[in-house]
């Protein structure tokens, strides 16, 4: 004889879990009224629901920061679709991830797994914590984030030595949409450097050219289009969003500052 599972059995167990109506009474039938039961044989399927939609896309979601003194925080949350991202749930979730980041200086991301997978259950998306940084900088740096608008889709971090608050978000801006790879040149592996001027030395542009002249001609290329790239490239060769008739580098040159360091999570991927 099966178990008769009450309303309130389910409405206990769908407010503890936040799954289906009559995925809680299933649960709660498979298990005859063990809530604990249910509770457990609840996740389990979330975890299988989670293997599935784990080679899904998830081009929307949100970036979030926060700025405490020379405390910053930033937590990237993705999914597959902007009404998932707008939901109560998706951003309770990217709050509480961003909240714990900014708490603790130790990687807390892997223990929002079991949170991460209970959720994709309840939301039928793939969910993914796509990046989480925390900045504690020293008195006298400054510390800025910014959130692209309206989306909050892309968001970056930065520290930088001297300089203002100020200038730090509007680095961060340019970061954002310039979104390079490194900060200097120094920061440029040899070996990536080395491959860049061997593909413009083997370029029909080059090779056409005065065999004296070639070399000078390479150092041009790989300054304005790797090391200036945008996407890509080195941040103080790009050019300043803000001026562009000068270079992040000079900008900040001319403000007696210099980028400690930077975070750009972008949960599009781009």
């Amino acid at each position: 004889m099966s178990t008769t599972i009450s309303a309130s059995l389910v409405k206990e167990l769908r407010d503890q879990t936040g799954a289906g109506m009559m995925d809680c009474k299933r649960a709660l039938e498979e298990t005859e009224g063990d809530v604990e039961g249910a509770r457990v044989l609840l996740r389990e399927r979330g975890m299988a629901s989670a293997g599935k939609r784990a080679g899904r896309a998830t081009t929307e979601g949100l970036v979030g920061f926060i700025l405490d003194g020379n405390t910053g925080s930033i937590a990237g949350i993705g999914c597959e679709t902007e009404p998932v991202s707008k939901s109560d749930e998706f951003q309770a979730f990217a709050e509480k991830v961003l909240r714990a980041v900014h708490a603790d200086e130790s990687d807390v991301v892997e223990s929002f797994e079991q949170d991460r997978v209970d959720l994709i259950a309840k939301l039928g998306e793939n969910i993914v914590i796509v990046g989480a940084e925390r900045f504690d900088a020293p008195d006298g740096n400054a510390v800025a984030g910014y959130a692209h608008p309206p989306a909050n889709k892309i968001g970056v971090l930065v520290e930088l030595v001297g300089g203002s608050s100020e200038l730090a978000r509007q680095i961060a801006m340019h970061i954002s949409f310039a979104a390079p790879e490194w900060t200097t040149r120094d920061d440029v592996p040899a070996e990536t450097v080395s491959a860049e001027r061997a593909i413009f030395v083997n370029s029909d542009e080059v090779q056409s050219k005065p065999e004296p002249a070639r070399e000078k001609i390479v150092d041009g290329m790989l300054g304005k289009r790797f090391f200036a790239a945008t996407p890509g490239g080195v941040l103080v060769d790009q050019p300043w969003i803000h001026d562009p008739s000068k270079t992040v580098g000079q900008a900040l040159e001319e403000a007696g500052a210099s980028v400690a360091r930077f975070a750009r999570i972008s949960v599009a991927g781009s």
